[in-house]
């Protein structure tokens, strides 16, 4: 899908503009054009990018690689690929799915590229339609909108890992089961991929905000100071939750540790507890104490009940003993 929306000052924003208007359009510097392709195929969107007499590389880029948050300078204008994470919340388990974001930043139009539907793009978009102030300030405040709404799609999530993480903590001391542990193992991959597009995402922010391009008001650099800020906020909270997520795994090894030392106990006790009976009932049942090697007073009530006492008594008195070595 192709959609584009054109703003000239003193006239009424134009959606949906064909490919044939655009090398017309372009050459009024005060106007505003923005093309936003999703899910295009190479073979459409290729020559409609060419008309723009972008460099094949970038062209490249932005249709068929996959990258990690970049910036480019090419001059006249500056190709940037950034990264958005879409989540999944079924059950407890976190699956995430990183989609990329190309951009485009001329002098009078931003080009955005993207395969799934952006949150970002879209709030950017209806933005634009309903209040002229978001394309009156140039391309590059255009670029700030989208970029802004993008870094700002990560505090929900962000959100939603730090209850998950709370729900654990209470699980773990509660009742930690095996999907416990797969809770845990999934939050330190959301967290890593996390960290993984943070990092290069946060200086391309630091590259928009303090370095010198063409396409970009000096100005307006501190639009993007604020998002560089709210990336590196958003890092030092990324390493906070992976901190806690650490200690959750630990935390419960060391339940599931002390929970089997405890089942451990607790049959050696039982097997302690018998031993003596063991002793007892095997002693008496060997085969050389029988009536007929004259030691009759063996089978006698007296004893029977002797012995019994004996079974009964030395199980407790050893407890009672284990009790006072603290061994119980």
């Amino acid at each position: 899908m192709i959609r584009s929306l054109y703003y000239s000052p003193g006239k009424p924003i134009r959606t949906d503009i064909s490919a044939d208007e655009f090398p017309r359009l372009l050459r009024d510097r005060k106007g505003l054009l923005w093309l936003d392709f999703m899910s295009e195929p190479a073979e459409i969107a290729e020559p409609i990018l060419r008309g723009f007499d972008f460099h094949p590389l970038a062209i490249d880029d932005a249709l068929r690689e996959t990258h990690l948050p970049k910036i480019d300078d090419w001059g006249d204008y500056i190709y940037i690929a950034l990264n958005t994470m879409n989540y999944k919340h079924e059950h407890g388990i976190f699956e995430s799915e990183i989609d990329e974001l190309d951009i485009f930043l001329g002098k009078n139009f931003v080009i955005t590229i993207h395969d799934q539907l952006l949150a970002s793009i879209e709030d950017a978009w209806s933005a634009c339609q309903r209040d002229l102030r978001h394309v009156q300030d140039g391309p590059d405040h255009l670029l700030y909108r989208i970029t802004d709404a993008l870094v700002g799609s990560y505090m929900p999530l962000i959100e939603k890992i730090d209850h998950q993480i709370d729900q654990i903590e209470d699980q773990v001391f509660d009742n930690p089961t095996r999907n416990t542990l797969e809770q845990i193992f999934a939050l330190k991959r959301l967290l890593l991929s996390m960290r993984r597009i943070l990092l290069p995402q946060r200086e391309v922010l630091n590259k928009l905000a303090r370095d010198d391009y063409r396409v970009i008001d000096p100005k307006d650099r501190i639009f993007f100071r604020d998002i560089y800020d709210h990336l590196v906020r958003l890092h030092d909270i990324n390493e906070s939750l992976r901190d806690l997520v650490g200690g959750a795994m630990d935390t419960y090894l060391s339940v599931i540790n002390n929970r089997m030392n405890e089942v451990m106990k607790a049959l050696a006790i039982i097997t302690t507890l018998f031993m003596p009976i063991t002793f007892v009932t095997g002693f008496f049942g060997m085969n050389f104490f029988e009536p007929v090697a004259g030691l009759l007073g063996w089978t006698s009530e007296a004893l029977f009940q002797v012995m019994l006492a004996v079974m009964l008594g030395l199980p407790l008195v050893m407890y009672v003993w284990m009790r006072r070595r603290t061994w119980v």
